[in-house]
């Protein structure tokens, strides 16, 4: 006789399964697992795909790029080879029409809502890959599995999600899926390149979203990243933290990943009496921080000003300047349209401050003339040090102190 009773108990399984899954768990559980995945798909990102594959700023050992490999293939359907290129040329056309993804240049609307589509349209352009998309992975694995079946692995998501947690397991795949293309696509190649600060002058318009990398692992100090690009660390400051960079130095510790290169740090030693080749080579590696280190030197001077024109009465030359400072150690193509014209009004108002834009500019040529011998810039390094210790002006003098003490 058929037992109708074991079948609707059965029935009835299927069904608390289907709506509870396995894991019958509560909803700050699935938040939990939610955050959890999501994060490890974000460390995969930043730690596989950029850092390593993209920039080689360190190598992995093939445990932890496996699995980065196949994380990624279950969360993204992210093609090694797609993202690496992209990237690489995000970096060789910054800021330009041919940037794939530069709010500069397409419009910080689009790029927050249409980043993923973007990258898309780039990650089918096959000069891109073959110009930009060396050294990614070729193994059997990648091609028939990771690239010939890329949407099957976020499938395979779906299932485990659902299998675990049932009808809300879609919900959580879907929060999955949208992660990296509003964390990455949009936040990281939108608002790093249009909001935040800066601590570097990096030649282009990268900023630091956040002071502290933890959401998005990191990417958020994206200022850094675009002054030292092979760096495996992105945070430089003392109040900057990097999460992905604890991952990594943990891997390292543990055997699974050498770490190629860090920011580099000025080392300061005696004073020489005249800057040399040595002291060139020196300013040269770590010519971002000098320059962040003028820049804050200028910024003082401008506050300065601003208080001595008011207290002398002068107001309406105090708003000028007030207005404008934040530009005046800006490089003249970071500025925004109709700013340049107030800035040369403000300098001309103010022969000291002239004086050390006009010296941060002369001492920037020196990495950026590529027609002059490096015996010719060391002539004009020395020089420039002359003029800046007989300007009568402390922070300059200072400055060139701080540069003839300068080691590579």
């Amino acid at each position: 006789m058929f037992d109708f009773l074991s079948m609707g108990m059965a029935h009835d399984a299927i069904v608390q399964w289907l709506i509870q899954g396995v894991v019958d768990a509560n909803w700050w559980q699935i938040v939990a697992f939610t955050l959890g995945v999501t994060h490890m798909t974000i460390a995969s990102v930043t730690i596989f795909l950029h850092r390593s594959q993209a920039h080689r700023s360190l190598d992995l050992h093939p445990i932890p790029a496996h699995f980065f490999r196949f994380w990624l293939w279950l969360t993204t359907a992210t093609i090694t080879k797609q993202w690496v290129a992209v990237h690489r040329k995000h970096h060789a056309k910054c800021e330009t029409a041919e940037d794939p993804h530069s709010p500069v240049a397409h419009g910080i609307k689009t790029v927050l809502l249409r980043g993923r589509e973007l990258y898309a349209i780039e990650a089918e352009n096959t000069e891109t890959l073959k110009k930009y998309g060396h050294g990614t992975p070729g193994d059997w694995l990648e091609r028939v599995v990771y690239t010939n079946h890329s949407g099957l692995g976020v499938i395979l998501m779906l299932l485990i999600d659902m299998a675990l947690f049932g009808a809300i397991g879609i919900t959580v795949w879907a929060v999955q899926m949208l992660w990296i293309p509003i964390t990455a696509a949009g936040i990281i190649n939108g608002l790093g390149h249009w909001w935040g600060y800066r601590n570097f002058e990096a030649p282009d318009a990268s900023t630091n979203v956040s002071p502290w990398g933890i959401i998005i692992g990191g990417e958020e100090l994206h200022n850094n990243h675009h002054t030292y690009p092979t760096s495996a660390k992105l945070s430089v400051k003392p109040y900057e933290f990097d999460i992905a960079w604890g991952y990594i130095r943990g891997l390292e510790m543990m055997g699974l990943a050498k770490v190629r290169k860090t920011p580099p740090r000025l080392t300061l030693g005696n004073i020489k009496p005249v800057a040399d080749a040595k002291t060139l080579e020196a300013i040269v590696a770590n010519r971002y921080e000098l320059m962040a280190g003028y820049a804050r030197e200028v910024r003082l001077a401008c506050s300065t000003e601003v208080t001595r024109l008011k207290a002398s009465g002068q107001e309406s030359a105090a708003s000028q300047l007030q207005r404008v400072r934040r530009w005046m150690h800006r490089d003249a193509d970071q500025m925004p349209a109709g700013i340049q014209h107030e800035v040369d009004q403000a300098r001309a108002a103010n022969p000291h401050l002239d004086k050390l834009i006009a010296m941060r500019e002369e001492l920037r040529a020196l990495w950026t003339r590529t027609n002059v011998s490096a015996e010719q810039l060391v002539v004009d390094l020395q020089a420039w040090c002359q003029r800046a210790e007989a300007s009568g002006i402390a922070a300059l003098h200072e400055f060139s102190l701080k540069l003839r003490a300068a080691h590579a």
